[in-house]
């Protein structure tokens, strides 16, 4: 057995789904699998299935993971979390999804902070950050059913030498309390099922989301440049989140509220 491997044990499916799967538990089915292109892929699949929400996908390795904007996400094996959920928000106004999007890396970032006392923060839309470092990045997307999967990547036992840019970061660098990947991915879990719940049983209203993302966000109130989806920039302060989930940025000839784009933070000087 190698360093590397005592370092990074795999994930104890039995354990999580004690853990997770019991009788009035959010989660319904949870499968931890060795390597998979995407997990989304996988709980896609299952949605197009017919699969109720509740079902959880974990993978040690991701040979063809995707982020936002179709970046890649690849990690060394057993390194990270990397998990996508099923659900179903039926009851919900389908303009309000969205909002999913800024609701999971707050399930995230609580989580952390709570089990690994590591200072996570929420940047605009769906990113986790350590300071200006990415820790987790979320991508949500909706398919047939109608059904929305989340997928999560959270970086965990990543190494210096393994960043796949400079500014990724993981809780073993940020010299978390914890790097037990089963420990962080319950919180992580069960974080997410409270908010899920009481943002679907308030009918989606951003008031369940908007007080803590305020608390959390690394982006609001700082100065921005923001790459649109049609290749322009745009620079300014992000004051706060109008209700349907955009950013607003106030700029030198008023203010811009984005659905999307990529969010630079710029330095202070």
């Amino acid at each position: 057995m190698s360093f590397s491997d005592l370092d990074r044990p795999p994930l104890d499916e039995k354990f999580l789904r004690g853990r997770l799967v019991r009788p009035g538990s959010f989660w319904t089915q949870l499968d931890v699998v060795a390597e998979t292109p995407s997990t989304n892929a996988v709980v896609a699949a299952a949605a197009a299935a017919g699969q109720p929400e509740g079902l959880l996908v974990a993978a040690e390795y991701q040979s063809s993971g995707r982020g936002r904007l179709g970046r890649t996400w690849t990690t060394p094996p057993r390194s990270a979390l990397l998990m996508s959920a099923l659900l179903r928000p039926t009851s919900v106004d389908a303009a309000r999804w969205q909002w999913l999007g800024l609701l999971v890396p707050l399930a995230v970032a609580a989580a952390v902070r709570k089990v690994a006392e590591v200072p996570a923060q929420v940047k605009w839309p769906n990113d986790v950050l350590v300071e200006n470092r990415k820790l987790a990045g979320i991508l949500l997307e909706r398919v047939e059913g109608p059904a929305a999967v989340v997928g999560i990547g959270l970086n965990v036992t990543l190494r210096a030498d393994e960043k796949p840019h400079e500014a990724a970061t993981s809780l073993a660098l940020e010299n978390a309390t914890t790097t037990d990947r089963a420990t962080v991915m319950a919180a992580v879990l069960r974080e997410l099922a409270v908010r899920y719940q009481s943002w679907l049983h308030a009918d989606g209203d951003p008031a369940v989301v908007l007080p803590e993302y305020r608390e959390l966000s690394a982006t609001l109130g700082q100065p921005v440049r923001v790459e649109l989806p049609d290749g322009t920039f745009l620079e300014g302060t992000a004051r706060d989140l109008a209700d349907d989930g955009r950013l607003i940025v106030d700029t030198a000839d008023g203010p811009h509220p984005l659905a999307a784009g990529d969010v630079t933070h710029l330095r202070t000087t």
